[in-house]
């Protein structure tokens, strides 16, 4: 009954007119951040933070709310039209969005991804509503040594997402933790990697490498196949937005998972979208029974990310909201406007603020609603982007990727670290490495070896901590279990090749 109660109160604040505008105002400024690449929630929330001193807690944080999750989605048109991440949880987005883009089929994944959205969000906000306490009591149970084995299953996984050779995917995968592993050390602080620059000091930023390996090498890639407009207006209508039956029946469970891995990772403190959209891609493409697919224009590789990352968003409230602890930098600046509005996060403040919780909460949803029929018809606009001469569109890619890159950390040379990532990962197109396991052992690597060694710490050195607690262990014996397999297909592959051999 209270949570009908809570659930009614929620929705007549959440659609309060001004609670509305201010909804419609933030997930649209998020959605126009979120397509230039580099930006991200995190400059929109610092840039707009000011706005809200003046605005009631709950209209402030319904409009920070909606900048949060609305650059989610403008992220993913710049990463399916351009191969450019807008933000960094998009990057995985490129594998399988960018080709059906190629392919003449814009408006369907973009269609896809709105769709995809609207479900991961709606279903993080679901599980947000009924699961709050409960999920906050599990996360506050993992520990550095579960968080290590999460981490380990991550990089196993991708090697999932490699195709071709696995032995240049595990290179791929050494070469992104190595770069990860470039910065000051964690715990003393010696340099590694950093060959005498100050500027690499704090590490690679995961910008510059994004916007590099991702954006730049398309371009140069791009750069001697110069196209004129690629499609005409008439394939930018209603009609030609419509999926073939086979992408919606192999779509909706990949949602479903995506929405599932999404909501879980959003409320670890750490990880949050980035790592639950590479983890759906993963699982995703290790369930599926035609791999050979991902990376080519997949929808389930396509659904499942983007699903994922947006269930998490929502679900990363709730350590903040339930614990009072901040998973991100972007959630550190939601957890300092609900303190400056005088609200205190804990475990009491649902019972202490209960209508801005519950408001919060369902403007989620009214947002995510919102950004759904907004974003359908603007698609056709999207896909027209495709139409701009190759001569026009390129400089203004690069310009976009320095402008966005140079505005997160005001370094010029970041600018000249995204360069050295463009020709790097141009150089890896050219020689067949791929680039998402790379991307993803940046991303998973530094974060493993922080785990590992607290892990070490509080144990005094003794690796049986990872089998002693339950969960930590049973993530390792999935870890084990992915691995065997691995093994097992790649020998059960070779054999008849083998066979087939003149003797």
């Amino acid at each position: 009954m209270d949570l009908l109660q809570n659930f009614a109160l929620g929705l007549s604040v959440a659609l309060d007119p001004v609670n509305l505008l201010y909804c419609l105002i933030g997930v649209f400024a998020g959605m126009f951040v979120g397509v230039i690449p580099g930006i991200g929630p995190m400059t929109a929330i610092s840039v707009l933070f000011p706005l809200t001193f003046y605005l009631p807690p709950t209209t402030a944080m319904i409009m920070l709310a909606g900048i949060w999750y609305g650059t989610t989605y403008g992220g993913s048109v710049a990463s399916i039209l351009l191969n450019i991440p807008g933000t960094a949880s998009n990057a995985v987005t490129c594998l399988d969005g960018h080709p059906m883009a190629k392919s003449g089929r814009a408006s369907v994944a973009l269609l896809f991804t709105a769709v995809s959205s609207f479900v991961g969000g709606t279903l993080g906000t679901l599980l947000l509503m009924f699961f709050a306490p409960f999920i906050a009591d599990v996360a506050l149970s993992f520990g550095s040594a579960e968080y290590f084995a999460l981490m380990l299953l991550g990089i196993v996984a991708a090697s999932t997402i490699s195709e071709g050779s696995a032995s240049k995917g595990l290179a791929a995968v050494a070469l992104g933790i190595l770069i990860g592993c470039v910065g000051l050390d964690i715990y003393t602080g010696a340099p590694r990697l950093t060959f005498g620059r100050l500027e690499l000091a704090e590490g690679v930023g995961l910008i510059p490498f994004a916007m590099g390996v991702f954006g730049v090498a398309e371009v140069i890639a791009s750069i001697g196949n110069v196209r004129e407009a690629r499609l005409n207006s008439s394939t930018v209508g209603f009609r030609h937005m419509k999926p073939t039956r086979d992408e919606m029946r192999r779509s909706w469970k990949p949602m479903l998972r995506g929405s599932g891995i999404g909501a879980f990772f959003g409320t670890l403190p750490g990880t949050g979208p980035i790592v639950a959209a590479f983890m759906a891609y993963a699982i995703e493409k290790r369930v599926s029974k035609t791999p050979e697919r991902f990376g080519k224009g997949a929808v389930e590789g396509l659904a499942a990310p983007e699903a994922s990352n947006n269930s998490a968003d929502m679900t990363a409230f709730i350590p903040t909201l339930a614990l009072g602890i901040p998973g991100s930098p972007t959630m550190a600046l939601m957890l300092g406007a609900l303190i400056i509005h005088g609200i205190t996060p804990g475990p009491s403040l649902m019972t202490d603020e209960p209508e801005v919780v519950w408001a919060l909460v369902l403007s989620f949803w009214v947002g995510n609603l919102i950004l759904l029929v907004m974003n359908i018809p603007l698609i056709g606009l999207w896909v027209r982007m495709l139409t701009i001469p190759y001569r026009w569109l390129f400089p203004t890619i690069l310009a976009f990727i320095c402008l966005g890159t140079y505005a997160v950390n005001t370094s010029s040379f970041d600018v000249w670290l995204v360069l050295v990532f463009g020709l790097i990962g141009y150089g890896m197109r050219q020689l067949g490495f791929p680039i998402a396991p790379m991307l993803l052992g940046f991303v998973l690597g530094p974060m493993m070896e922080e785990q590992f060694r607290r892990a070490m710490l509080l144990s005094r050195g003794d690796l049986m901590v990872f089998a002693e607690r339950p969960i930590s262990a049973t993530v390792l014996a999935i870890t084990a279990a992915i691995l065997a397999w691995s093994v097992w297909s790649a020998l059960k592959r070779s054999k008849p090749l083998a066979d087939e051999q003149p003797e």
